[in-house]
């Protein structure tokens, strides 16, 4: 999918921009245990931030916030200040490419669904630097969660996964882990609910409204059905495949 002005229109107007919930969130950051207080977390491709502002919530400490378009790093922003957190996040506008920070800085790395950008292997590398010795990465990545997938569904995800790293599946993804170096405390699936009612229901609101702001426009007409596409592989597939949580420390 191009990123263009109207693919940025669509999603910073979403409360997220993939898949997830709170609960989940709560869920990965229990999986650590007892933390440093204060704890220094980087969430690494924030998007607007609601993962964010819950781990914000739930934590005694800072939290570096990072991603390259600055409307979202504008509406997280607002949202940390309707929160009464604006003095715990930080956000930097910065590429997950070049991080720019100094070597064993974090207690936690944090990426909800962005790693795919970077490549989970390449970002499981690339990330490690960054964690203190007993820090902890949790990231989300969409697995293959069954078997056998029909051919319409694993053509859809070749062709999204084209120019990206195949999409694995939970044990290969765990594999990875461990060769980069990681203890694997646990993964998890996100609900179904975390794709349903807190990403489509919004996605599904907002491409009525691009149709009716851009009436003929091809390339939004374009974009819109790639989302509506996306929506209907899920309501017909979403037994093979979801985004999984993964949470791990580094040894120290």
């Amino acid at each position: 999918m191009e990123l263009d002005e109207y693919f940025y229109e669509l999603f910073e107007n979403l409360p997220r921009q993939g898949p997830g919930d709170n609960g989940s969130t709560r869920k990965a950051l229990g999986m650590m245990g007892r933390l440093p207080s204060p704890v220094a977390i980087l969430d690494i491709g924030c998007g607007s931030g609601m993962q964010t502002i819950e781990l914000a919530r739930n934590i005694t400490g800072t939290i570096t916030a990072l991603d390259n378009h600055q409307p979202f790093l504008d509406e997280l922003n607002r949202r940390a200040t309707r929160e009464g957190l604006s003095e715990r996040i930080r956000t930097v506008n910065g590429s997950m490419f070049s991080l720019d920070f100094s070597k064993e800085s974090f207690d936690i790395i944090w990426s909800e669904g962005a790693i795919f950008v970077i490549g989970f292997e390449r970002g499981l590398e690339e990330f490690r630097p960054l964690l203190k010795p007993g820090g902890h990465l949790a990231v989300t990545e969409l697995c293959w969660i069954k078997e056998d997938q029909p051919r319409e569904i694993a053509a859809y995800f070749e062709a999204v996964y084209e120019n990206l790293p195949a999409m694995k599946n939970v044990a290969g993804n765990h594999e990875c882990i461990e060769r980069a170096g990681y203890e694997l405390i646990g993964s998890f699936t996100l609900p179904e609910s975390a794709w349903l009612d807190n990403y489509f229901r919004p996605v599904e609101t907002h491409v009525e409204r691009m149709r009716l702001k851009y009436p003929g426009n091809a390339r939004v007409d374009e974009l819109c059905n790639e989302m509506l596409h996306e929506i209907d592989m899920y309501g017909k597939y979403a037994k093979y495949y979801g985004y999984v949580f993964f949470v791990m420390r580094k040894p120290g």
